[in-house]
């Protein structure tokens, strides 16, 4: 299957588009409400300051999910802390065909799902819709027959922890993509380092 990454990439909306364009406004104020949470330690700040290569991250996203309310400000503060990571969000109920067919997560167009493009737009990777510590929660919270809605529920200092984890891991994939593209052998000769 051969993707125009560049082409859908630059289909997709910066953040604030994005919701604008596809959140009603309780799911506008649920994503935001969630961002104004969000905080990077000082050690993840340096790190992402740190990235040298462009890195495009290409995000397939559905307003209403309780799962991309928890993770996709994620994305934002991300990419507000390092000048060199974009991300673009494409709607998964608006999006070119192949490229939905392409990012399915065990046979479901799951949301959120990033895929990480080089600056030549080439994949580098692909990560979501849940990270290891959501899914170890949800696997501990299982009773019976159950149904996540992506919405997090617990105390508010298990969920504060929760949401420290499931952004230390988004950031580890962030982290890895960036390390394949600096070590790159191709683009350490186009930049010559």
């Amino acid at each position: 299957m051969s993707i125009a990454w560049s082409e859908i990439y630059a289909s997709g909306l910066g953040y604030d588009k994005y919701l604008a364009r596809y959140g009603k406004e309780n799911q506008q104020q649920r994503w935001e409400a969630k961002r104004s949470t969000l905080s990077l330690s000082p050690a993840q700040k340096t790190l992402l300051e740190g990235f040298t290569r462009k890195m495009h991250v290409l995000c397939m996203a559905g307003a209403w999910c309780g799962d991309c309310v928890d993770q996709c400000p994620m994305f934002a503060i991300l990419e507000e802390a390092s000048p060199n990571i974009e991300v673009r969000f494409v709607d998964r109920d608006d999006c070119d065909a192949e490229f939905k067919e392409w990012v399915m997560v065990c046979g479901g167009n799951r949301v959120p799902v990033c895929v990480f493009l080089n600056e030549d737009f080439q994949p580098t990777g692909m990560y979501g819709d849940r990270t290891v510590a959501k899914y170890r929660n949800m696997v501990e919270n299982l009773t019976g027959a159950a149904c996540s809605t992506g919405i997090s529920l617990g105390t508010e200092a298990q969920m504060d922890s929760l949401t420290t984890s499931v952004l230390a891991e988004w950031i580890e994939q962030f982290e890895r993509n960036q390390w394949i593209m600096r070590t790159s052998t191709r683009l350490r000769e186009k930049h010559g380092d």
